[in-house]
């Protein structure tokens, strides 16, 4: 059996070596309604849905990341709440964590900048909805929870 400083001089990478991509995103309820963007047709998943948010870059917190991705794709301003969700998913070219937070849009109105195009739901739509494969074990929690998914009113 090769060890890894063998494997490492021969050019060939070990699981371990994978770098895991961390994605932050947002789970935003209004009327019972959560919001969903349509990725961009020339992006990987091209056209297929999402919860709105982005990769966090090395060094940065997720919920700032995700303020900034929210800022760029979407033009608007949000209080990131409490984290709802998280999923390890395993995609060959490079396996993501999905930490899905509770977000309020506190500033701006919503366009699609960053994003083809972006939707209100109730949970029973978002199961018909074409989604990336990390989306699935989310959408299924939105969908099957009686949890209350609506983010904590806003002190003050």
């Amino acid at each position: 059996m090769l060890s890894i400083g063998r494997r490492r001089r021969a050019g060939i990478a070990s699981k371990g070596e994978m770098k895991t991509v961390i994605v932050a995103a947002a789970l935003t309820v209004e009327e019972g309604k959560i919001l969903v963007t349509q990725r961009k047709k020339d992006s990987s998943w091209g056209l297929l849905w999402e919860f709105p948010g982005g990769k966090v870059e090395e060094g940065e917190d997720p919920r700032r990341a995700l303020r900034r991705e929210l800022k760029e794709e979407l033009d608007v301003e949000v209080d990131v709440g409490g984290l709802f969700d998280a999923v390890f998913h395993f995609y060959p070219a490079s396996p993501i964590l999905l930490l899905i937070y509770r977000c309020r849009i506190e500033k701006g109105a919503l366009k699609p900048v960053g994003c083809h195009a972006l939707r209100w739901v109730t949970p029973g739509e978002l199961g018909e909805l074409p989604m990336p494969p990390a989306d699935d074990p989310v959408r299924k929690h939105l969908e099957f929870s009686d949890r209350d998914v609506t983010p904590p009113a806003k002190p003050g």
